[in-house]
């Protein structure tokens, strides 16, 4: 479960994958220059607006996708958090992104015009901020005591054979602390090794905890008996009992992608070949009769995928061992895009990390606590359950994706049909005035600004 790279191969990796997310925004501003043809306000306005949310959502699923860091994410303390509820991350994308082109084009253009632009931002900050205060979901029970462990074991010692029965003592020690809660969340892979590896520790942990009628949420990797598969799961212990098996993988980092035309090639630069399967689809697991909705790690980026345990889950949990981004931005960032997920689904969510952030998120995006990074600590929270759903679990991306689609071909007509009029309207008078003349010498450069397709006016 250690993977060492070497330094110039993980150079060239992380390049690579720079080169390939920046091929995105990159073709698509190329794409909408080159087929959008038209003035300012088309463009800034209409197009490159559509272009960019297509763009994120397209980034989001091909080849597995990578949707960290979507411009919606940034709008999680501003008026324009209103919309996650209402139209998601891609929504809040497009109203960010359309707020943009509004400014852009006030700064472009020379229209007498252009001012009337300011109202498309003011307009969708308005509503955003109506929006904000409305209540979507309702609650479907009394609250549940929830302790959220961050043991801070260190990732270059976590897998050590000597840390095995240290990190259990910490883990264990840390929760028995807290055994009036309905609910323990230990993170990713707390237990060093393979489930099945655990026997006696595990049926230790079952009687102590059912008796005390609380709920142990527990990461370790997971061997299946019968398929020999590897998952990266979630099992829940004590007085409730459930398993999650993680289904959307990292690549490289949890599984290899193509295997037979990559496997060769890791072997040749000895990178270690991941192997973990995707796991089924699996019932919720519940606690005190109300369902879980649970990710790991990566996949609380995935909006749609989170959103797939709605409106039956009355929680959300994720769980993620954030060490491997040391003290850079990464764990600030995986907390944003966990606050964005409890807005888009109205409940409350729950986030227990090896090493930090760990943290509990209201249903309106608020932190409610949150421990300090690189820390041992236990967060007790209660959590109430919620039921109802808001419109973006009922209508998903499709409201903007569709949206997006239909204004950017909206565009491209408007384009095309404007530039088949230039001709006709000026291009062929100019003509006839100049003919039987000998051009004059600042023709050339005339000639050169007539053919600038866009026209800031």
């Amino acid at each position: 479960l250690i993977v060492h790279v070497a330094l110039p191969v993980a150079i060239v990796l992380t390049a690579a994958l720079i080169a390939v997310l920046a091929l995105y925004p990159g073709m698509s501003a190329w794409l909408l220059r080159r087929f959008v043809p038209g003035s300012a306000s088309l463009l800034l306005l209409v197009a490159f607006p559509a272009g960019w949310v297509l763009t994120e959502w397209l980034r989001g699923w091909l080849f597995t996708g990578f949707p960290w860091l979507e411009l919606g994410y940034t709008q999680v303390d501003t008026p324009l958090r209103g919309w996650l509820a209402v139209l998601g991350v891609h929504g809040t994308t497009f109203a960010l992104a359309l707020s943009a082109g509004a400014l852009a084009y006030l700064v472009a253009s020379t229209s007498r015009r252009r001012w009337a632009a300011l109202a498309l931002p003011a307009a969708l900050g308005g509503a955003g901020g109506a929006l904000a205060t409305v209540t979507w979901t309702a609650p479907a029970g009394e609250p549940l005591r929830v302790a959220l462990v961050q043991g801070n074991v260190a990732q270059e010692r976590k897998w050590l054979p000597e840390m095995r029965e240290p990190t259990l003592h910490r883990y264990l020690a840390l929760s028995r602390g807290h055994a009036d809660a309905d609910l323990v969340v230990w993170p990713e892979t707390a237990l060093p090794g393979l489930y099945q590896s655990f026997g006696p520790f595990l049926r230790g942990l079952d009687r102590e905890f059912a008796a005390h009628g609380t709920g142990l949420l527990l990461g370790v990797p997971w061997r299946d008996g019968d398929s020999g598969h590897l998952f990266n799961s979630l099992v829940l212990h004590g007085s409730a009992h459930g398993v999650y098996h993680k289904r959307h993988l990292v690549p490289f980092g949890e599984y290899l992608p193509w295997r037979p035309l990559l496997l060769p090639l890791t072997k040749l630069l000895g990178v270690p070949s991941p192997d973990f399967a995707r796991g089924p689809d699996l019932p919720l697991p519940s606690i005190g009769g109300h369902p879980l909705g649970l990710s790991i790690c990566y996949e609380i980026a995935f909006a749609a995928e989170v959103a797939s345990a709605l409106p039956e889950a009355e929680l959300l949990f994720t769980v993620s061992n954030d060490a491997w981004f040391g003290s850079s931005f990464g764990p600030h960032q995986h907390l944003q895009i966990a606050r964005a997920r409890a807005m888009e689904s109205g409940r409350y969510l729950g986030r227990a990390t090896n090493t930090g952030i760990s943290g509990v998120v209201s249903p309106s995006g608020t932190v409610l606590d949150r421990s300090p990074q690189f820390e041992i600590d236990v967060i007790e929270a209660d959590l109430t359950p919620m039921s109802g759903a808001t419109p973006y679990v009922t209508l998903g991306n499709r409201p903007v994706v569709g949206g997006a689609l239909a204004l950017l071909l909206a565009a491209l007509i408007a384009g095309r049909r404007r530039q088949g009029r230039v001709p006709a309207e000026r291009g062929a008078p100019c003509m006839r005035r100049r003919a039987g003349r000998r051009p004059g010498p600042g023709a050339a450069k005339a000639g050169v600004q007539s053919a600038l397709p866009v026209r800031f006016r």
